[in-house]
């Protein structure tokens, strides 16, 4: 595998990439307080959202048209692509300062859900014309884990909902017509933290790591386990053009 490009310019870690669907652009969260777009064909910075406090994850709307960040403040915000100055348009803070950890949104752009620190989930419906209500509306909040939530992930297909844990486990949440969260099954068999995770295109499997693992979702069991790095794997992602296990 060779070196594609290299983007410079942030002054912290970057904790999050998002790359949008056209292949155009890719996004990525800083430590450093910044959120910054590089165009992949030239590999140049495109544009710089300064949010003055660390950046714990990223997405791209479905509509590829917003940007939606969290941080250390315990800050949701939205970021409109395409005006031409860099600010925010949105901001939800659904529990004051505790930080929020991890933000995912709906393949069909219906919901958002966000975690934080304290191992809470919360869940707005996304409007998208005025006259059905605010933008993002409040409909639930639930405790998913005890301990510290570090990811929170929608399905591709939005019936299902993981989230993964200090507590060394991942949930996996069935997720109602009306946003009701169920919790369906508990994957048991990490010895430390979960710190990320990744659906398959289908929705059938997940890949966490650690010591990454993939899933079968409807048995809740292990059916592969990839060795090979010498210290915890934090981060994951799929390229499942066929991913039926041998």
């Amino acid at each position: 595998m060779s070196q594609r490009a290299v983007f410079e310019g942030h002054k912290g870690n970057v904790t999050s990439v998002s790359f949008h669907s056209e292949g155009k652009w890719v996004v990525t969260g800083s430590e450093d307080g910044t959120i910054r777009i590089w165009d992949l064909r030239t590999s140049n910075l495109h544009r710089v959202y300064e949010n003055e406090v660390p950046i714990n994850d990223v997405c791209i709307h479905p509509n590829q048209g917003e940007l939606i960040s969290c941080d250390q403040a315990g800050r949701i915000r939205q970021w409109d692509l395409t005006l031409q100055e860099e600010a925010c348009t949105v901001e939800l803070a659904p529990a004051g300062d505790i930080p929020i950890r991890s933000i995912s949104i709906a393949s069909d752009g219906s919901c958002l859900v966000a975690g934080n620190n304290k191992g809470r989930v919360y869940v707005w419906k996304i409007n998208e014309s005025s006259r059905d209500g605010p933008r993002y509306q409040a409909v639930t909040m639930f405790q998913a884990h005890n301990k510290y939530l570090t990811r929170c992930l929608l399905s591709p297909d939005v019936k299902y909902l993981a989230t993964c844990s200090a507590d060394t486990t991942v949930k996996i949440w069935l997720v109602g017509s009306n946003y009701e969260f169920k919790l369906d099954k508990t994957l048991h068999g990490h010895q430390r933290w979960v710190w990320d995770a990744a659906f398959s295109a289908d929705s059938a499997y997940l890949v966490t790591d650690h010591v990454a693992r993939l899933w079968e979702l409807s048995s809740g069991e292990t059916v592969r386990q990839y060795n090979g790095h010498h210290k915890a794997a934090v981060c994951v992602a799929l390229n499942d053009i066929n991913l039926v296990p041998n």
